[in-house]
């Protein structure tokens, strides 16, 4: 069998790999995976430096990628995938939010901040998930497409299932107080105006998904900074200099 040269643009890892099994670690169950294979490295080489085209190539009979059930953009046409995440250091205490984003596979913008000195955990990644929401909004009336990725189910739920049931009784639940509501309120409106246009999707925390990765050392930069505006984070995307940082 003729030795193949795969290139992934959108998985745990990118660039081009010279076995399957490897790539296939890079891109199982990774949410809009994109990947093909070539049969020489330079025409590999050359794609992935090219960006990934317009359609890509039939998949190994192996592969398996995420897939949710009913999503609402395609996967292969997903203009940019959002990260989120938040930090607290102690739970509760001095919080923080991070977020990193990606075009067609390879980071392009770091965000840090939203400090809050009496924070917690699920404000931090509510938080995070607000403002995700904020840059999915822009990049979609642009005419974009958009894709969320968060490790918090709490802070999913929140926004995509149980604030509307809350909203419809006036803000209230049966067991008493919404925690952190205020937040709630203003990432459930932005996320009502973009649910039809938009893929919010769970990831694990903390097991090797760059994008998380990323998303976290943000937030714990935030928690060490103090800032308390989203900042874009100034110095060069060094992805392995950022994973060196410390981590929530």
């Amino acid at each position: 069998m003729a030795k193949k040269f795969y290139v992934v643009w959108a998985g745990r890892k990118t660039g081009v790999f010279t076995d399957w099994a490897t790539t296939h670690q890079h891109v199982d169950k990774f949410p809009g995976a994109r990947f093909k294979s070539f049969p020489s490295h330079a025409e590999a080489d050359q794609a992935f430096r090219a960006g990934r085209p317009a359609s890509v190539g039939t998949r190994p009979a192996t592969a398996r990628v995420n897939n949710p059930a009913r999503p609402k953009v395609p996967t292969a046409t997903v203009g940019l995938q959002i990260y989120c995440d938040g930090a607290c250091e102690p739970n509760p205490g001095n919080a923080g939010s991070g977020i990193a984003v990606y075009r067609d596979g390879t980071p392009v913008q770091l965000w840090y901040g939203l400090y809050n000195p009496n924070g917690t955990n699920n404000t931090a990644e509510l938080n995070a998930l607000h403002h995700a929401l904020l840059i999915a909004e822009t990049a979609i009336v642009a005419g974009q497409t958009a894709q969320i990725l968060c490790d918090s189910t709490y802070a999913i739920n929140c926004i995509s299932k149980w604030a509307a049931g809350w909203e419809a009784k006036g803000w209230r639940k049966a067991g008493g107080e919404i925690k952190n509501l205020s937040i709630i309120q203003a990432a459930h409106a932005v996320y009502g105006r973009l649910e039809s246009q938009l893929q919010l999707i769970h990831v694990s925390a903390h097991v090797g998904t760059e994008g998380n990765e990323l998303a976290d050392r943000m937030a714990m930069f935030a928690v060490e900074s103090g800032s308390e505006d989203l900042r874009p984070y100034g110095e060069e995307i060094d992805i392995k200099a950022i994973l060196r940082m410390r981590r929530g």
